[in-house]
């Protein structure tokens, strides 16, 4: 077992660290209201990750009430 060396944090899921990024690009204005975010395939290859992470991390930015999803249209930035 590694040493903590006081860290209390415990280490974060793959998902919440995309939505927190996310979440980041959209207040920062990168992503605009109104605006679509990038396709789920153009996610999984931008963070590496696998369908089922992105689908979390959407997830989490829809109860966060950030996003909203158009079935077959896309994901799109709160107004």
């Amino acid at each position: 077992m590694l040493p903590t060396e006081g860290n209390t944090v415990p280490p974060r899921y793959r998902y919440e660290q995309i939505a927190d990024d996310l979440a980041e690009r959209i207040k920062s204005g990168e992503f605009p209201p109104g605006s679509k975010l990038p396709s789920r395939r153009e996610l999984i290859e931008h963070y590496g990750v696998t369908e089922p992470v992105i689908d979390r991390a959407m997830q989490v930015l829809r109860i966060k009430g950030m996003t909203e999803t158009l079935p077959g249209v896309g994901v799109f930035v709160a107004e």
